[in-house]
């Protein structure tokens, strides 16, 4: 009985991780802007990281999922520009594009570990 209540409990937390061993396209889209935001606000968060990630997971995307990463891509860049924003879109670089920057397990962990700190 004990062993099997250790099993059920493993399983639990193992699914999840399985489940969401890879990148949502929502995921893919976000992992796009950050990267825009990174080579537009240096020094913050390297852009080759980011980079590595998305040519990773750009194999599993459907076309326009793709198209729509590049233009993310461009439009965060574009923002990045912006004197008056620059504070705020560091703050995402350091704060949300972290999740992205090993691979789309580190996603996972991260939701996982936002809702059971």
């Amino acid at each position: 009985m004990k062993y099997a209540l250790i099993a059920v409990a493993i399983a639990a937390f193992a699914a999840p991780a399985v489940a969401a061993g890879k990148m949502t396209d929502v995921d893919y889209l976000r992992a796009n802007r950050c990267k825009g935001l990174a080579t537009s606000i240096e020094g913050v968060v390297d852009p080759a990281a980011l980079t590595s990630v998305i040519k990773a997971e750009r194999r599993a995307r459907a076309t326009y999922i793709v198209d729509r990463g590049e233009e993310e891509f461009n439009r965060a860049r574009k923002e990045a520009k912006s004197q008056d924003r620059k504070e705020r879109l560091t703050a995402e670089l350091t704060g949300a594009c972290q999740a992205y920057l090993g691979g789309a397990t580190s996603v996972a962990k991260q939701g996982k570990d936002v809702a059971n700190p």
